[in-house]
């Protein structure tokens, strides 16, 4: 048997290390002194300490850890391949950051810089429309306050709202000049651009001019200008990155079936008094997905997550589409709801406390 020391220096793991994977339940001595409390550890526990060394190093986060540890193969793939895609979305992330970073150096010698993207007026309605049931009320938390415009490579525009408790992003193409840039659109100047592409015909171009501290879209004529925020709006991105457990696929109007049929709960929100009504999603091991009453405990096993009742349909009329996939990941993992066809186009919202 290994002391704890002598297991540390062989793995590359510290003892601190060592005491906090069997503390959380993942790695553990094969033997503890019930006088001194010192722990043991047998040689054949080396190449599984040395396993978790490399592990640590790449950040693998510590429920994945015990994944590739206690799962078969197939559970130990998965995990390593969902690890690998969020730090190859990460350094995408960080490429996407540099390139800001950038662009406002540039923009410290020409202050002036123009960015350009035209697109379609219908894709940019449609854009709109999915992200505005998600704007944070004006006055209630400045932070998050209006839309974000981000233009990305290839003539991506997306747009992103979010009120803390659920996040909205969609994406419409088209054609860009000028640098990359983020902007957050105050939302009076959002409702004023939906206003007059309500007008447009279906071959109507939009043009969105970010120029300075000055927005501007011109559409079918007519234009709407305001000045952006002067903020950085928070940063979304880690939110995308959720492994989801279930997805589900169904009718947009079998959701809404679902929930009507079932009476919704009243809580009350602690941060601003407000009551809203509470639906339970249930995904049982199988697979089969209900709306459950919230006194149902349902089939063993079955993953069950609360959400608000409203934000969710919301969140389902915004995707103007007949056709859904909830991803859940877990009872407070946020919820994602997706749409065929429109693949930057989701919504993700929090489950309340069960």
């Amino acid at each position: 048997m290994h002391s704890i020391g002598e297991t540390a220096r062989a793995s590359g793991l510290s003892v601190s290390a060592l005491r906090f994977y069997d503390g959380a339940g993942v790695f553990g001595p094969a033997r503890v002194d019930p006088q001194t409390g010192y722990r043991w550890y047998a040689p054949e526990q080396l190449a599984d300490a040395r396993l978790i060394a490399r592990l640590r190093r790449v950040g693998l986060p510590l429920a994945d850890l015990a994944r590739v540890l206690d799962g078969g193969p197939e559970q130990a793939r998965a995990a390593l391949d969902a690890h690998l895609r969020r730090l190859e979305d990460g350094l995408a992330d960080a490429r996407r950051e540099l390139s800001t970073v950038r662009t406002l150096l540039e923009l410290r010698e020409h202050p002036m810089s123009t960015t350009r993207l035209t697109l379609p007026a219908a894709a940019l309605a449609a854009a709109l429309d999915a992200v505005r049931f998600a704007v944070c009320p004006d006055g209630a938390l400045p932070e998050v306050a209006g839309v974000l415009f981000e233009t990305l490579d290839g003539g991506v525009l997306r747009l992103v709202a979010t009120d803390r408790y659920r996040l909205a992003v969609s994406e419409a193409v088209g054609a860009a000049e000028g640098p990359a840039v983020g902007a957050v659109a105050p939302t009076a100047f959002v409702d004023a651009v939906r206003a007059l592409l309500a007008g447009a015909g279906d071959d109507t171009e939009a043009v969105l001019t970010v120029e300075g501290t000055r927005l501007a879209v011109e559409a079918g004529g007519r234009s709407a200008v305001a000045e952006r925020g002067d903020r950085d709006f928070p940063d979304y991105r880690p939110m995308l990155r959720a492994d989801p457990v279930h997805r589900i696929g169904l009718a947009a109007g079998e959701l809404r079936a679902g929930l009507a049929a079932v009476p919704a709960r009243t809580l009350r929100r602690g941060q601003d008094g407000a009551d809203y009504p509470v639906s339970v999603l249930s995904v049982a091991e199988d697979g089969a997905f209900a709306v459950v009453d919230a006194g149902d405990e349902g089939p063993a096993g079955a993953l069950r997550v609360q959400v608000n009742r409203d934000f969710l349909l919301e969140a389902v009329e915004a995707g103007a589409s007949g056709q859904l996939v909830l991803e859940l990941g877990g009872p407070i993992a946020p919820l994602a709801i997706r749409f065929p066809g429109r693949e930057g186009t989701f919504s993700l919202l929090m489950p309340t406390a069960p």
